[in-house]
C-alpha cells in the first residue's frame, strides 16, 4: 500500500475567484466604470483586426512605423510595443531593411477556450473547494507522465468547482514534489487550476499540453459531480511544464457536459 500523508482533507476550505491577486488588471482611471485600454493594446487590436479581415492581406507590407505614429498619435516606442505583440501572436513578421509584413493566420494559430452557455461562469458565485491534498507515491502511470521513478513522492490534489451551489468541474492532479517549493495554502488551492481557468492573470506554468475527450463518468466521478454513473462529461487532460519542458503537474478536469462548450477563434481576439 502506498505511503500517504494527508496535507489537507477539509472540504470546507474554499477560495473564491475574487480572492486571487488581480494586480495584472488594467487600472481604472477617472469616473468611468470601464478600464482604459493602453495605447499599444489598442493599436495591436486595430492592426490585428485589419489583418484578419483582409485589409492587410497576407504577405503585404504594413504602414511604416512613422506612418503608424502619425495615424495613432503615439511615440515610436508605443508602435514597436504593439508590433511586438502581433509578432508574438504570429500575425506579422519583420524583415530587416524591408519593414513589417502581414501573415495570414492558419488553423494552427487558432485560440481555443472553454465557455459556459450561461456566460462568465467563474464569477463571485463560484467556489474552488479542496477535497484532498496528500503526499503519496507515484505509480507506474503517474511516474511515466511526470518523468519520475515509480515510488517517487508526489503531491496529490482533488478539487471541485461549485457554481450556484452545485458541482460544475472536478479536478484531480499530481504535482512533482519539490522540497524547495513550499506548499502553502494558496499554492495548494490555485496552482494549475486557476492558471488554466484564468490564464490572463495567472501564468503559473509557461508550457503545457491539453487533450480534450468525451468520457463516461465512473461511480466516484459521478458522485462528485452529482451525475448518474455513465453520464457523459468533457475530460480535459493536462500536462504542465516548466520553460525547459520539465513536467510539473499532470491531471484532468472533468466538466459537466451541459455547462461547457469549446469555442475557437481564428487569429487574435
Amino acid at each position: 500500500m502506498d505511503e500517504t500523508t494527508r496535507l489537507n482533507d477539509n472540504p470546507s476550505n474554499t477560495v473564491r475567484p475574487s480572492d486571487v491577486d488581480k494586480s495584472d488588471a488594467i487600472p481604472r482611471t477617472g469616473p468611468s466604470t470601464e478600464p482604459e485600454t493602453p495605447a499599444y493594446l489598442h493599436i495591436a487590436s486595430t492592426l490585428a483586426s485589419r489583418i484578419t479581415s483582409g485589409v492587410y492581406a497576407g504577405g503585404s507590407r504594413l504602414p511604416s512605423g512613422s506612418e503608424l505614429c502619425r495615424e495613432f498619435h503615439v511615440s515610436p516606442m508605443t508602435v514597436r510595443r504593439a508590433l511586438a505583440i502581433l509578432g508574438t501572436q504570429g500575425l506579422v513578421v519583420g524583415e530587416k531593411g524591408r519593414g513589417t509584413f502581414a501573415r495570414s493566420p492558419s488553423l494552427s494559430d487558432s485560440m481555443f477556450r472553454l465557455d459556459s452557455p450561461t456566460g462568465e461562469w467563474l464569477d463571485e458565485s463560484a467556489e474552488i473547494r479542496m477535497l484532498t491534498a496528500a503526499m503519496t507515491r507515484a505509480d507506474q502511470l503517474v511516474a511515466g507522465k511526470l518523468g519520475l521513478q515509480p515510488g517517487d513522492r508526489v503531491i496529490y490534489l482533488r478539487r471541485v468547482v461549485l457554481y450556484n451551489g452545485g458541482p460544475a468541474m472536478y479536478h484531480t492532479e499530481h504535482i512533482v514534489y519539490d522540497p524547495r517549493r513550499p506548499l502553502v495554502e494558496s499554492q495548494l488551492m490555485l496552482t494549475s487550476l486557476h492558471a488554466f481557468l484564468d490564464s490572463g492573470n495567472a501564468q503559473r506554468f509557461p508550457r503545457g499540453e491539453l487533450t480534450l475527450t468525451a468520457v463516461k463518468l465512473d461511480a466516484e466521478d459521478a458522485m462528485v459531480l452529482g451525475q448518474e454513473e455513465g453520464a457523459l462529461a468533457l475530460c480535459l487532460e493536462h500536462l504542465f511544464q516548466t520553460a525547459d519542458r520539465k513536467p510539473v503537474s499532470w491531471g484532468r478536469f472533468l466538466l459537466r457536459a451541459e455547462l461547457f462548450s469549446l469555442r475557437a477563434r481564428l487569429g487574435t481576439e
